[in-house]
């Protein structure tokens, strides 16, 4: 019956997390969601910018001038409500934790969160604008340039979700050398067959550009050499503190 009680008392615990994690998402998204045309129009500036004189967005389906504006706002809400996800993650993983597991988890949710969203803003504020000016610039001449608003959100969701993911390899690395999985003198070993890996992650994550590649490439390859660096110094602070425990 103790079983049975326990498992009970941690469904219960994790719907009612789940549960404050969606009503986080929903409170954003009714904080939102009257900006919703804003925030699209913010979200297609990079666009916008490099588009020629004669060049627009347009929408082909009836309902897309209302529903691109209101995906964006969900995603984006849920973007914002990381924290207090990731909190309540938190929350019902920490009681099962040993106090060192405590003390570097802790952090690397706080890191994970910070990477995902400077993964974002990388995407947003460098990938963008020399993405969509290479794109318009390549244009057949012609060729009136009007993207369908939908396909421009979708495209821009991807790149977003693809460079968020990929700036977590530093707490990935992190997590294996803690692990024991391997060690930053393995990871410094395998670092051609990286080079060339990112290289393809990047032709698979990223719209058939070579821009696009090239700039989620780079990063994960900078984050790479990033997280065998917090790697070695994670061993090397491990090895000292086993060094300095007194022996039974």
């Amino acid at each position: 019956m103790s079983d049975s009680s326990s498992l009970f008392s941690h469904l219960v615990e994790l719907r009612s997390r789940i549960l404050r994690a969606l009503l986080a998402v929903l409170l954003v998204f009714l904080c939102l969601v009257y900006f919703a045309q804003d925030l699209y129009h913010y979200l297609a500036q990079p666009l916008m910018a490099v588009l020629p004189e004669n060049g627009q967005m347009i929408a082909t389906d009836v309902a897309s001038p209302f529903f691109a504006p209101f995906k964006l706002t969900l995603v984006l809400s849920f973007f914002i409500a990381i924290p207090i996800v990731l909190h309540q993650v938190w929350g019902f993983i920490a009681p099962g934790l040993y106090a060192n597991e405590k003390r570097l988890v802790a952090p690397l949710l706080l890191a994970s969160t910070l990477l995902f969203y400077a993964g974002i803003a990388f995407a947003y504020f460098v990938v963008f604008p020399l993405a969509f000016a290479f794109f318009t610039g390549v244009a057949p001449e012609g060729v009136a340039i009007n993207t369908d608003i939908s396909s421009y959100l979708n495209f821009v969701l991807k790149l977003f979700f693809a460079f968020g993911v990929s700036f977590q390899i530093p707490v990935a690395i992190l997590l294996l050398c803690w692990s024991g999985a391997t060690t930053p003198a393995n990871l410094r070993q395998k670092r051609p067959y990286v080079i060339v890996g990112v290289f393809i992650i990047g032709m698979l994550l990223t719209p058939p550009d070579v821009i696009s590649q090239t700039l989620l490439a780079l990063p994960m390859w900078l984050l790479y050499e990033l997280g065998i660096l917090a790697g070695g110094l994670y061993t090397g602070k491990k090895t000292t503190n086993n060094n300095n425990k007194e022996p039974e």
